[in-house]
């Protein structure tokens, strides 16, 4: 019998959202809501449905396989040589390339947790240790759910050669403020390549985080990763990208890049949503006013909800997590636990969140009874 490594076969498989189609059949509904996968509600812009019309008919070619039109069309939105640019099928791909290109067994991966759930899982995969430093919980006088940046600098050493900082952090919706973010910057290794994760940037609204590809600017051990999967409506497309300021860094995550993985029909709609920069911010301004109001109606329901960067909102319930969104699912609205730590709820349409605020008083009422 031919065995795979022991570490892939330990590996927990990842978890996506439940199917709302699976779930309306199996509990008796007409529908459920699904607010688990961070996806935004609106229809894929008018511009991306045409680009896509139209690149389907040549699906019976190969894909450029540098996608050049969009890695051209990123490097001039963001002021940076094509040579700093990197693509691939969305940014999840490009963390794993990262992990190939820069980690031995023995080397090490820094994240704080809980962050993004594949962070641990690519280090396994890569034969890397791990590295995981708490968030911060109010002590401090930090913001609970936080990054505590000051500790993970002091967990680098010599075998550390990936950091993430994902800002905003998944699943907690909080972010990293300038002075902090900096001060880290200053603090790692020039050894260490330290990826600014920010697949959520386009829902930022608080001044003080700051932009991660002006703080790449000057910093060649600084990489920034984004994606087309959220704000831009491209998630059943997958295009993620990266930009570092050390052109290296691009290059060796093209050496590890699947190839042809960014499709010709993800590439035509990515540079159409480039196109559509007004329309998408608009659809983020909408978003950012849900949330808003979202988290003020959790608030007065007396959950603790941080202030949230991303078109998510967390809710930090710990040991109540599972029986509450258990009780969520039973009336048709699916939403993301991490047991024993929290919830958290995408930001729907208002109807969606109208919805999932019903279902919500339901559930608390059931589960105090």
């Amino acid at each position: 019998m031919v065995s795979a490594r022991p570490a892939v076969q330990s590996l927990p498989a990842y978890k996506p959202g439940r199917n709302p189609a699976d779930l309306a059949r199996e509990i008796g509904v007409e529908r459920a809501v699904k607010l688990a996968s961070n996806e935004v509600a609106f229809p894929p812009l008018p511009a991306v449905v045409q680009a896509v019309t139209a690149a389907v008919t040549e699906t019976n070619r190969y894909p450029d396989n540098g996608a050049v039109v969009l890695t051209r069309a990123l490097a001039e939105r963001y002021g940076v040589d094509p040579a700093q640019v990197a693509t691939g099928c969305g940014a999840v791909a490009i963390c794993q390339e990262l992990a190939q290109a820069y980690n031995d067994p023995g080397t090490g991966i820094a994240f704080a947790w809980r962050s993004f759930e594949m962070y641990p899982l690519l280090a396994r995969v890569a034969g890397a240790r791990a590295v995981q430093v708490p968030l911060m919980h109010g002590r401090d006088g930090g913001t609970p759910d936080t990054h505590d940046l000051d500790s993970l600098a002091a967990a680098l050493d010599g075998t550390t050669r990936l950091v993430f900082v994902c800002n905003p952090n998944n699943p907690t919706g909080t972010a990293v403020r300038r002075t902090e973010l900096e001060r880290f910057l200053g603090a790692v290794p020039a050894e260490t390549l330290v990826v600014l994760d920010e697949a959520y940037r386009e829902f930022v609204t608080d001044p003080d985080v700051p932009d991660g590809v002006e703080l790449m600017r000057g910093r060649p051990n600084v990489a920034v990763l984004r994606t087309f999967s959220k704000a831009w409506g491209l998630a059943g497309l997958r295009v993620g990208y990266l930009l570092a300021e050390d052109p290296a860094v691009a290059e060796a995550v093209r050496k590890t890049h699947l190839p042809f993985s960014v499709g010709m029909v993800a590439q035509a709609a990515a540079v159409a949503a480039l196109a559509s920069e007004e329309e998408v911010r608009a659809r983020c301004a909408a978003v950012v006013a849900e949330r808003d109001r979202l988290t003020g109606a959790l608030r007065r329901r007396g959950l603790e909800v941080a202030d949230s960067q991303a078109n998510f909102v967390w809710l930090p319930l710990g040991e109540r997590t599972a029986e509450l969104a258990g009780a969520l699912e039973a009336r048709a609205v699916i939403t993301r636990p991490f047991a024993g730590e929290g919830i958290r709820v995408t930001v729907g349409t208002p109807e969606e969140d109208d919805v999932f605020l019903a279902a919500l008083d339901d559930a608390l009422a059931a589960t105090a009874a």
